[in-house]
């Protein structure tokens, strides 16, 4: 097993933090064991609350490539492992070439990408959850060995362990045997003190108090009736939509108001933070 690029679960907070990601200690613990066991982490949460970030960051943090597989339903081996050039192959065939099935006729997909350069890439399974049970399975076996057969070249198999992040919304149940091949962490929506913080990491210029009471807004958000609850990641749109239109000089609560649909994206649910008058907070 390679060794792990971390030495300690504060390694990792203290690394992540220098890329600008705040983890907190049992995310950076969930990360410290993944990489020192060589267990893909599965990360479960809301939508917004910066599970595919981790991937990213962690990406960053090790100068390593960050290779993103993007799950929809639908998707198949072709998709994510890899592809023949076959019009190149018909073209190389006409010429009078022997040889078909080298590297130039080679289309890498991200799961092939990952294997054939497992210590410099972070491979990001994303909304795993979108996918179909089929691609489960497929992927199921992928984490298993770390490797893929291509019939005409043989296995292509990793020399140790990939990194792999894989993210999941929770739109569906995902199965016990993919859950028990990863090491499962739970990200929920951040306290008040490290959204505030991650607030000011991202917008510099944003006052302590403005950006507290921002956070208190979205909290207060995210406890009415609505379908859909605003992420970290709108927190911080809603932040930089209002300093723009405050920087042309509109008032700050005006501008909060005006940029809502950064952090609000429903008609009923806009409607619903209107009728809660949480805005007058921020006045």
């Amino acid at each position: 097993m390679t060794p792990s690029p971390f030495a300690s679960p504060e390694d990792v907070a203290a690394r992540l933090a220098a890329v600008g990601y705040l983890a907190d200690e049992d995310l950076a613990t969930a990360i410290f064991l993944a990489f020192a066991l060589g267990r893909p982490l599965l990360l479960e949460g809301a939508p917004g609350v910066g599970k595919t970030e981790v991937a990213r960051a962690l990406a960053s943090a090790l100068g390593r490539q960050p290779v993103r597989l993007q799950c929809y339903e639908g998707l198949d081996a072709a998709a994510a492992l890899y592809e023949w050039n076959h019009a190149r192959q018909l073209v190389a065939a006409r010429g009078g070439e022997a040889e078909l099935y080298g590297d130039e006729f080679l289309i890498e997909r991200p799961l092939l990408r990952a294997v054939r350069n497992p210590g410099g890439v972070v491979l990001l399974v994303d909304e795993i959850d979108r996918a179909d049970d089929a691609f489960e399975a497929l992927l199921l076996e992928f984490l298993s060995d770390f490797q893929i057969s291509i019939p005409e070249r043989g296995t292509v198999a990793a020399a140790h362990p990939v990194p792999v992040v894989l993210t999941s919304n929770r739109t569906r149940e995902l199965h016990d045997a993919l859950r028990r091949r990863c090491l499962y962490h739970f990200i929920g929506y951040p306290d008040a003190a490290r959204e505030a913080a991650i607030l000011r990491l991202r917008h510099p210029g944003l006052a302590e108090t403005a950006a507290e009471r921002l956070v208190a807004a979205v909290a207060a958000v995210r406890t009415l009736p609505i379908g859909k609850r605003p992420g970290i990641s709108e927190t911080i749109d809603w932040a930089a939509g209002a300093a723009a239109l405050s920087a042309g000089g509109v008032a700050w609560p005006e501008a909060l108001r005006r940029s809502l649909g950064l952090l609000v994206k429903d008609e009923e649910d806009l409607a619903t933070v209107a009728r809660a008058d949480i805005l007058r907070e921020l006045a």
